[in-house]
């Protein structure tokens, strides 16, 4: 028997009567459009079936030959139809909200498949199953790229379905992976999909506007690999912050040298104090003379682009050089002594030096 056999029938009572469908009766219509979401109907099918046999019954149902009053018919017909419409939002509103469950079920089996993918503490076999479900093949090297906002990324908020459903379009499930988690934003990319951390960059940037950092891991072969990888894109963000950065795109590559300063804090902690500690005896502290000392290494060494980046006279660029010279022995201009300096500039920005005091090791 039709499961919409009983609603059917009833719209020849309904003829009679002319009374609208009870409420409970909009719920059993709706439980019957979940039943049928379950099952993988199209709400287009459910509802073409309902109608198609409606209009079938229409020659059948007592009312519509029984009156004659031009009137009479009308509220007849008037009721039949407020009955089919009824019944038509009750079967798209329990379709839909099946479908919203469905939907967000698979979204938080997905977001929980990835956290387990990411920290690295559910064995190989099982992460394959289950990456399997989703089209994503583990094999191969794999990329991370995280995306930080000012907003946190949040599962279905409108930037976060802005991105997955960009990064989908454009490549096969297999291939690339994102999801959110501790409010940022993840793509796993496969060696096969090159572009994949570029084009996720892209669609975060036209999501969430200027506000926004993202980073990027280097490839790694396997599960093991999209743990490393995904740490190495998170500790690279956070690297960023705090050396502060304003690129909207950092490659792990690229602040290599910061991250192997940073192993060794009492190290660069005695460099940075050795070759910089000098420029606290400058009027008004180390601060002035620190920035232009990295602003002159950003800007190729070269006085007249530094002035432009620093606002001010080639003329006071030049002094400044002269007195880090003065105060700290080396010498910016000189090939051989600059690589020291710049060292010791960089493990001052991850010291966070002149604003925090240095720790000395013993």
């Amino acid at each position: 028997m039709n499961t919409l056999d009983p609603y059917l029938k009833r719209l020849a009572s309904i003829s009679a009567s002319r009374e609208r469908l009870g409420e409970h009766e909009l719920e059993g219509l709706r439980e019957v459009a979940a039943a049928a979401a379950g099952r993988g109907t199209a709400l287009t099918a459910l509802v073409s079936e309902y109608l198609d046999s409606a209009c079938r019954m229409w020659e059948d149902l007592p009312s519509t030959h029984r009156e004659e009053d031009r009137e009479d018919v009308q509220a007849v017909v008037s009721a039949l139809l407020r009955a089919v419409a009824d019944t038509t939002v009750a079967l798209t509103e329990g379709y839909e909200t099946a479908h919203r469950a469905a939907i967000r079920g698979e979204e938080a089996t997905r977001r929980e498949f990835v956290d387990d993918l990411l920290e690295g503490h559910t064995g190989l076999g099982r992460l394959a199953e289950r990456a399997e479900r989703f089209g994503f093949r583990l094999l191969g090297p794999h990329t991370v790229a995280v995306a930080r906002a000012a907003s946190a990324f949040g599962a279905g908020d409108p930037a976060t379905r802005y991105v997955e459903e960009a990064v989908t379009t454009r490549f096969a499930a297999r291939e690339v992976l994102t999801s959110t988690k501790d409010g940022l934003l993840v793509c796993v990319s496969r060696s096969t999909a090159p572009d994949g951390p570029e084009a996720f960059a892209t669609a975060v940037g036209h999501a969430v506007g200027d506000r926004h950092q993202i980073a990027i891991s280097r490839p790694r072969r396997g599960p093991g690999g999209i743990v490393r990888s995904y740490q190495e894109a998170r500790s690279t963000l956070d690297l960023a912050t705090q050396l502060g950065l304003s690129a909207p795109l950092v490659r792990a590559s690229d602040v290599l040298v910061f991250q192997v300063l940073g192993r060794d804090r009492a190290a660069i902690t005695d460099l940075v104090a050795t070759v910089l500690g000098g420029l606290e005896q400058a009027r008004g502290g180390p601060q002035s003379l620190l920035d232009t000392l990295s602003a002159y290494f950003a800007s190729g060494c070269l006085n007249t682009a530094t002035a432009r980046r620093l606002g001010m006279s080639v003329r006071t660029v030049a002094y400044r050089l002269s007195r880090i010279r003065q105060l700290t022995g080396h010498d910016p201009t000189d090939p051989d002594q600059r690589y020291i300096l710049q060292t010791a500039a960089l493990g001052a920005r991850l010291l966070d030096w002149p604003s925090q005091p240095l720790q000395p090791a013993d």
